[in-house]
């Protein structure tokens, strides 16, 4: 029998308050109230870091419509309030439980790379340049997701799913620190994007804490979508507009900034496909936790890492780093948009004992080299003889929400822009930010590596919506943003809730760790106060990262009660809501 060590300390959630509104009293948006990081009830729930997002959902729920419909309005809504990790210009993935047919899907609705991109696009372009230019917009693939999920899953209709996200652009939210801070943080290159400058430095500045920040463009732009249907943008006049943008980007009279012009075609926006994908699976504490599969590497990695701490004897933090370092070494050197992924080995029990064989007393000398999942286990194994691929530089933003219905399905679902403000260009007179979702792809020269741009591929992405299922019915359902740091704040949340024994909301406001096959842990500071000594003589090292994640999570907890689950404080706290309270 395998000894759990509780190795983890409860932190006590806080409640947000959001700022006071203000504003024309004639456009003043809905009456203010707080956010509550945890709320539990009956009828259906919701999480979102985002207090208009999870009202925008509720409301669909209460209405009568289902996840999928309250999922598609929440994230359309996010594109409006949180427009710096989501909008309609990016992509995401979803992983969907169907409680009328028993069974979990999922949709890709990542962005691609144009058809004119080849292997060494990127190569020799420093990150931050490439960041901030039209070489680094993908395809974009929400509004193909939006669609298809509704149609395969949802009861409602596009057009109508867009309605709380035209309400919220029209009459505008207030703006909090977080949105203020992004924004002041950008502002040096939305500076030099003249349609991007309009839009978030009005008279030249940040909008101020408290203020109402509107985006007619974008209500006009989701309207006209409702009407005219998803080919508006992919082929029609949006995607032209967005195309022109890309290749000619507005850069403003003076600026210096060298704003390389994209390769996207209105021809790559007619081809492009959301995609529904068979998920991930494995068998973890009795229960199946479901992931997204190719081209993120959320399901895969997470799996593989559940797979070895399963194949321990003991599992306390050390071996939770020691697991995530391996499945982040094997995930560098196999994982991609490309034929032939060893998915069934990477997630096999054969092979995570292999790997669980390597973790010793001590932390690993880095980096740990990937393993041969070939389908021959025997005793440790042999590590392959060759340097492990170090982890892309992926930005910290993105966003996630949970939401569950009264019949009992279930959406996990991030959708993202990329860095934080994506790639700084707003499309003149749309309202609406660029990804710059290519830069996830590795730049080279890597000869080998399965990330390497391609034409019509799909970057590989560390986002991991996740579904938790016992029975055959779900339990629980988790996702963060932060980039790569993904994988390890869903894996430490899973970890937190099965194997030390939070409850779900202790679960996310404990401190995090994230072990990605670097030489240096990243840790909170909450992290580093109660565990650094204690780790350090096992080996680790630690490096301060001040905020991992952004989780959203809900368990359903027996008798038909639902506990929804967001953060208590990092950015800014989340929205936590359900359709009917005891």
């Amino acid at each position: 029998m395998r000894r759990h060590i509780l190795a983890l300390v409860a932190v006590t959630p806080l409640l947000v308050a959001a700022p006071a509104f203000a504003g024309p009293a004639d456009h003043k948006p809905p009456p203010p109230q707080q956010k509550q990081p945890v709320a539990e009830g009956y009828g259906g729930a919701v999480a979102t870091v985002d207090l208009d997002a999870s009202r925008a959902a509720l409301e669909v729920l209460k209405k009568g419509g289902n996840a999928m419909d309250a999922a598609v309005a929440a994230g359309a809504v996010l594109g409006v309030t949180e427009p710096y990790s989501a909008g309609l210009a990016g992509g995401g993935f979803m992983v969907y439980y169907d409680a009328r047919r028993g069974r979990v899907h999922s949709i890709d609705g990542r962005e691609a790379a144009p058809a004119a991109m080849a292997s060494t696009s990127l190569q020799g372009i420093p990150f931050e340049e490439a960041v901030t230019s039209g070489l680094s917009a993908g395809v974009p693939g929400a509004v193909a997701q939006w669609d298809l999920a509704l149609r395969r899953f949802g009861t409602t209709s596009l057009r109508d799913a867009l309605k709380p996200a035209i309400e919220v652009a029209s009459k505008g939210f207030v703006v909090d620190q977080t949105f203020h801070d992004q924004t002041a943080a950008n502002a040096a290159r939305f500076k030099d994007i003249s349609s991007t400058a309009k839009l978030y430095l009005p008279n030249g500045a940040p909008p101020p804490v408290g203020s109402v920040f509107r985006n007619p463009e974008l209500a006009d732009t989701y309207r006209e979508l409702g009407r005219r249907g998803p080919e508006w943008l992919y082929g029609g006049r949006l995607g032209q507009e967005i195309v022109r943008t890309v290749k000619n980007p507005p850069i403003t009279p003076g600026a210096t900034r060298n704003v390389r012009p994209g390769l996207m075609e209105v021809s790559d926006l007619t081809a492009y496909r959301a995609l529904t994908r068979e998920p991930t699976r494995v068998d973890y504490n009795g229960m199946q936790v479901y992931g997204m599969s190719i081209p993120s590497s959320g399901g895969s990695t997470v799996g593989e890492a559940l797979n070895i701490l399963e194949a321990l004897p003991t599992i306390g933090l050390h071996e939770y780093l020691e697991a995530s370092r391996l499945s982040f070494a094997d995930r560098g050197k196999y994982v991609g948009d490309i034929p032939n992924v060893p998915l069934a080995e990477l997630l096999s029990d054969g092979f995570a004992k292999e790997r669980a064989c390597l973790v010793g007393d001590r932390a690993m000398a880095h980096p740990a080299a990937p393993g041969t999942p070939d389908g021959t286990y025997t005793g440790c194994g042999e590590p392959l003889d060759e340097a492990a691929t170090p982890p892309a530089d992926e930005g910290p933003e993105t966003t996630h929400l949970v939401v569950a219905d009264r019949w009992g399905n279930v959406v996990a679902y991030n959708l993202t822009i990329e860095s934080t403000g994506g790639n700084g260009i707003v499309v003149p007179g749309r309202g609406v930010l660029l990804n710059n979702e290519l830069t996830d792809f590795t730049f080279g020269p890597a000869p080998g590596d399965p990330n390497l741009p391609a034409p019509g591929k799909r970057p590989r992405s560390s986002m991991a919506p996740t579904i938790v299922l016992a029975h055959g019915k779900p339990v629980l359902a988790v996702g963060s943003p932060g980039g790569s740091t993904i994988i390890t704040t869903v894996l430490q949340i899973l970890v937190n809730r099965y194997e030390f024994g939070m409850n779900l909301p202790d679960a996310l406001a404990a401190p995090r760790a994230t072990q990605r096959n670097t030489a240096q842990t990243q840790a909170e500071q909450g992290f580093l106060d109660r565990y650094k000594a204690e780790l350090e003589a096992r080996g680790h090292t630690f490096t301060l990262n001040p905020e991992i994640g952004a989780a959203t999570a809900l368990e359903f907890t027996g008798r038909g009660r639902i506990q929804a689950v967001a953060e208590p404080v990092r950015r800014g706290g989340g929205s936590a809501m359900v359709v009917r309270t005891p």
